[in-house]
């Protein structure tokens, strides 16, 4: 995990989110696809670092609330493309809208609360729009690119959860990528800078639903497969319907981020 997690100072959940074996016995490139939470806090340093990426682009998923009360620094002379997602329906992030009237919540109403909200990410037309256009921008082989969210966990782990099914990793590696989220970096600075945000819409929270609301299990991921499936039959089917990816374009994808 030291290989695949950027330590930052000010920037959490700072990862690469290639390596992974792929089916047909090819493997995804290593840092060409990038994923983190927001860039408000990003030091000094942590521009340089992330500079050195020579990222191609961004694919900011935060809704415009998000963006301008936290607004992500840029290295001198970023040239990145930036690509910002539209205002949803439901305008907070999984965690923050699962902390929606806590009053008496308990971890486990937190966590089946979480659970919920990801059966129905998956649907929110915003979002897809955004995987739709960053899927086309990778198949394009243009250069590395970075997701990112406001903890980079919630829609951030949606997008590359299904960006790994699309070219063929294993559901275990998807499932230990987005699991990685409890681990990656420091796990206790990550959870305060959430907490500061979380808090400042709810108010005081207690600390053991506050953690729920910082992490990830694999509950949650399986509850947005299993959307999928009962609407859509398979998760080819979603991708091809709703993210525009027949065959031919998950091909396309696949070369792109695959090497021997």
């Amino acid at each position: 995990m030291s290989e695949r997690v950027l330590s930052l100072e000010g920037v959490h959940n700072f990862r690469d989110a290639g390596g992974y074996a792929l089916s047909g016995g090819e493997r995804m490139k290593r840092r060409m696809v990038w994923r983190s939470g927001q860039h408000h806090a990003a030091t000094d340093a942590d521009l340089d670092r992330i500079a050195a990426l020579d990222l191609a682009s961004v694919f900011d998923l935060r809704s415009s609330r998000e963006r301008a009360s936290h607004p992500c620094r840029r290295p001198p002379e970023f040239s990145a493309h930036v690509v910002l997602c539209a205002d949803p329906e439901t305008r907070h992030a999984a965690h923050v809208a699962a902390s929606k009237g806590l009053r008496g919540r308990t971890a486990q109403s937190t966590r089946d609360s979480l659970a919920r909200n990801y059966a129905r990410i998956v649907f929110r037309p915003e979002l897809q729009v955004m995987i739709r256009n960053w899927f086309a921008m990778l198949g394009k082989g243009q250069g590395p690119s970075l997701v990112n969210c406001m903890a980079g966990k919630d829609r951030t782990g949606i997008a590359v959860a299904l960006l790994h099914a699309a070219i063929g990793v294993h559901p275990d590696d998807i499932l230990a990528d987005y699991l990685l989220t409890n681990t990656a970096g420091d796990v206790e600075a990550r959870i305060a800078s959430g907490a500061a945000t979380v808090r400042a819409i709810t108010g005081p929270l207690d600390e053991a639903v506050l953690r729920v609301l910082m992490g990830v299990e694999a509950a949650y991921l399986e509850s947005a497969w299993a959307a999928i499936d009962e609407r859509y039959g398979s998760r080819d089917t979603y991708l091809e319907r709703e993210l525009g990816l027949d065959a031919a374009g998950r091909e396309r994808l696949r070369a792109a981020l695959s090497e021997d």
